[in-house]
């Protein structure tokens, strides 16, 4: 008996070494400590030894058991510990994997360059809600409900009287109602216009307007405070133009035009940036400010524009398109 209970010893300890997984560890310990395993079976022929040999036979079965378990329950918390920290499961041969690092989407690049600039120039920034009443966003602005010029913004409308905003001008009107002049402003935002999807329009686009309000307010300041944003952003070389238009809430009005040369050689041809105009009297007048007193200038421009004449981007929808090799170029 002695002779057997050393043999088992050895062929548990020579079984346990060659043990890596928790799966040929619970096979072990079914062949050795389980309820038929050939530890318990020792047991079993211990009952049929003479007396004499029970007390020196038993000491050595319970310490074969004990010291059997002992090692069983190691090797089981160190392939836990394996595991755990994950190195049961590696191949150091593989490849290391590349971490990316995010970037911020090139529009928000962009807005934040220009609000930077505008900053710079001495304008604050303000926002304002999305959906916006229709009143705000026309009737405020010199758009009466019959006016032919609310055919130059095709609208998405929450019912008759609520809309998204077709411009952050509404955020204008907030700011020239809730406060005195003087005021120098920049209003960055998303707004909506129900326009068909293509390479040059989308139904979703963000813009930067600026409004400035005091009592000696000239045109040759708004265009020096255009023309010095334009030298900033697409530096000093810029070439630029003002010409004539019509805005319901400027007058007189002008679009300003930068010259645009593409990359690949073709000819370069002049392209809109942004709105601009002296606010027309009677904006001033429905928010409460004395046009006999004070006068100002607005502009608007669209970041996308800006953006794409920048990097050379051809197709305003590239942007909202989530396509990872685009985005990570900036």
């Amino acid at each position: 008996m002695h002779q057997i209970i050393n043999e088992i010893r050895e062929s548990f300890d020579n079984d346990l070494k060659i043990v890596t997984s928790a799966e040929q560890l619970e096979n072990l310990r079914i062949a050795y400590l389980g309820r038929k395993g050939k530890i318990s079976q020792l047991f079993e022929d211990f009952k049929n030894l003479p007396n004499e040999e029970k007390r020196t036979v038993g000491k050595e079965l319970n310490i074969l058991k004990t010291t059997s378990q002992n090692k069983f329950d190691e090797m089981k918390e160190k392939l836990s510990e394996g595991s755990s920290n994950g190195n049961a499961d590696i191949d150091l041969t593989l490849p290391g994997r590349k971490v990316e690092v995010g970037t911020k989407h090139i529009l928000t690049q962009t807005l934040e360059e220009m609000r930077d600039i505008f900053r710079g120039l001495g304008f604050s920034v303000h926002e304002g809600p999305e959906l916006e009443s229709d009143h705000l966003n026309f009737e405020m602005l010199n758009f009466p409900a019959d006016h032919p010029a609310r055919d130059m913004q095709d609208t998405f409308f929450v019912n008759k009287d609520f809309l998204l905003r077709t411009h952050t001008s509404p955020v204008q009107i907030r700011l020239m109602s809730n406060q005195k002049p003087p005021l120098r402003a920049i209003m960055p935002g998303k707004v909506y216009r129900n326009e068909a999807i293509s390479a040059k329009s989308y139904c979703l686009f963000h813009q930067v307007e600026g409004l400035y309000i005091d009592t000696d307010v000239t045109f040759a300041e708004l265009k020096g405070t255009i023309v010095s944003f334009a030298q900033q952003f697409y530096g000093k070389d810029v070439k630029y133009r003002f010409r004539p238009s019509f805005f319901p809430f400027t007058e007189p009005s002008a679009e300003v035009d930068i010259w645009w040369e593409p990359a690949n050689g073709k000819e370069g041809r002049w392209l809109e940036i942004l709105g601009c105009g002296m606010v027309d009297p009677n904006v001033l007048e429905n928010c409460g400010i004395d046009s006999e007193k004070y006068v100002g200038y607005a502009f608007g421009m669209g970041v996308e524009r800006i953006a794409m004449l920048k990097y050379g981007v051809s197709d305003i929808r590239t942007f909202f398109d989530n396509d990872k090799r685009f985005l990570k170029q900036f």
